[in-house]
């Protein structure tokens, strides 16, 4: 089947998810023969309470978001003709941050973190639907090329928010990152969310809950 864009971001808002971009398959991509648009797709931040309500949240099985959504983009590419991936996956296709690039809606931010022109640093990938066709009404449904947000930024707080000191000329410290959420000290980040994320003027798009980052500040810091 195939359907417009205004009726692919309805049915995305049914399952608490966001169309955060597209772009066109191009070669290296290994993506299925046929595709004509790959979409990327993120959870509505103000649906977590109903995400993390889910079966897969109250089994006792590991990985409730990634099963989640596999379950939910896996049954909704079907439906579409399409193939679901996700960043979770290897091979054959695992370019999200590149693909997030191409669609013109992401850039790398001064601090190396994808930043979404809606979502900031907080924007997350759930998972892409290849489709075989593409949705009208695309770009006026989704928007297009938006720019760079980082270069428009004055401040750019992202590049001294981390209390840490974590993110370093030579590139992003992991271990002295899990050494201050240790500490379980102010600010909080195991808590409330990385505060460099946060502190991206755009994040609050994200409508990011404190449960929902608590929940993957877990995922990260077992």
């Amino acid at each position: 089947m195939t359907a417009t864009a205004a009726t692919l971001t309805a049915d995305a808002a049914q399952r608490h998810l966001s169309i955060l971009g597209h772009f066109g398959p191009e070669d290296g991509d290994s993506l299925p023969e046929g595709t004509a648009c790959v979409l990327l797709v993120g959870p509505v931040g103000a649906d977590w309470a109903q995400i993390s309500a889910a079966p897969e949240f109250s089994d006792g099985a590991g990985n409730p978001l990634d099963r989640w959504s596999r379950r939910v983009l896996d049954a909704w590419a079907a439906r579409l003709g399409g193939h679901a991936f996700f960043p979770f996956d290897g091979p054959p296709w695992h370019p999200f941050q590149s693909g997030a690039l191409r669609t013109g809606r992401t850039v790398a931010s001064p601090i190396g973190f994808l930043c979404h022109v809606e979502q900031g640093l907080m924007v997350s990938f759930r998972g892409a639907l290849a489709l075989p066709w593409v949705p009208e009404g695309l770009d006026e449904a989704l928007g297009g090329p938006a720019g760079d947000p980082c270069a428009a930024c004055a401040t750019q707080p992202c590049r001294t928010a981390c209390p840490a000191e974590a993110l370093t000329p030579e590139g992003y410290d992991v271990a002295a990152c899990h050494a201050w959420l240790n500490q379980r000290t102010t600010p909080d980040c195991y808590a409330q969310g990385c505060a460099v994320r946060l502190a991206c003027p755009l994040s609050a798009g994200a409508d990011r809950s404190p449960d929902q980052s608590a929940f993957h500040m877990r995922s990260f810091h077992p």
